[in-house]
């Protein structure tokens, strides 16, 4: 019979879960005291996490040896997703800013992306880093809606759209603009799939979009063909995600992480007492997921990997 193992905060939908998550598996709270945690980027050279507290306009890191947590930035220009490249840099997207930045290793930032066809992009919100060094990221309009999390402000581009920078020319092009809310976003291990979650919510159950998508990379590695409903969220709506090495996608729900087959089936969750916006994998053999909860930092030991840096 397979439900929630007591006292793991673990559910078992399907018996494949049982391959990937420990029988010992506890989810650990790490820390507290964000408003509204998102965008997790781990760091192995030096074994620590770094992340987004968009509200309180910060970046805040946490040791994973002495178990410490600090500023990592403040002010962060509303930051919001992060992730590495290819040579251990921090790529982030800020709200404030309206921007794409990189930190530099020796802490300078480079302004990645700030404009589309001469007109300020909305406010960039979650961000991946392809083999080929390209980055692809997602610009809803969270960031200009109010002050919560940015500036409020009208759009310039007018629509929530998906871009792509080249990673030689830095040049920017738009590959996807029939999202109401693109969000979270991360490509298959072979990278022939990016799935982009649609976080529009509506006004009622049966009104919005609250779906991940599988769009089909073309075969120039550079474009988005047909895309296909890949799982629909059954608490909330999807936000960020992150895959693991053997294909499996393990998404940010209302009620913790949701853990999807390679076929759409839904296996298992972590369960979270908060609403999840975020996931990324960790640790020395990142097999260690972290889960930026709304005001919590989490964590949970599982039996799969994650997918690291790209071309590394």
């Amino acid at each position: 019979m397979f439900g929630v193992l007591e006292g793991t905060g673990v559910e078992v939908i399907d018996p494949r879960f049982h391959r990937i998550i420990p029988g010992s598996a506890r989810v650990e709270r790490l820390w507290t005291g964000a408003r509204w945690s998102e965008g997790p980027a781990w760091f192995p050279a030096h074994n620590t996490l770094v992340w987004s507290d968009i509200p309180n306009d910060r970046m805040l890191r946490y040791d994973a040896v002495s178990g410490h947590v600090g500023i990592f930035r403040q002010p962060a220009r509303n930051s919001n997703g992060n992730t590495v490249d290819r040579e251990g840099r921090l790529v982030t997207c800020e709200h404030g800013g309206r921007q794409v930045t990189r930190t530099e290793h020796d802490g300078r930032i480079t302004v990645l992306a700030s404009h589309y066809a001469g007109k300020r992009l909305n406010s960039p919100n979650d961000v991946v880093v392809k083999s080929d060094g390209s980055i692809w990221f997602t610009d809803p309009d969270y960031g200009i809606a109010s002050d919560y999390e940015g500036d409020a402000a009208e759009s310039e581009i007018g629509a929530c759209n998906v871009y792509r920078i080249d990673g030689q020319s830095g040049e920017i092009s738009l590959v996807a603009d029939d999202f109401e809310k693109p969000n979270g976003l991360a490509f298959s291990p072979d990278e022939s799939i990016l799935y982009i979650a649609d976080s529009f919510s509506g006004f009622s159950p049966d009104d919005g979009r609250r779906h991940i998508r599988a769009c089909a990379v073309g075969a120039d590695g550079a474009s988005l063909g047909r895309s296909d409903i890949f799982a629909t969220c059954a608490a909330g709506v999807f936000d960020g995600f992150r895959l693991d090495r053997t294909g499996r996608l393990w998404s940010s729900a209302a009620d913790g992480v949701h853990i999807f087959a390679p076929d759409g089936d839904m296996i298992g969750k972590v369960a979270i007492p908060e609403i999840v916006a975020n996931v990324c994998w960790g640790g020395p053999k990142l097999n260690r997921l972290f889960i930026c909860g709304t005001t919590s930092l989490y964590a949970v030991m599982t039996h799969t990997n994650g997918l690291g840096p790209r071309g590394l």
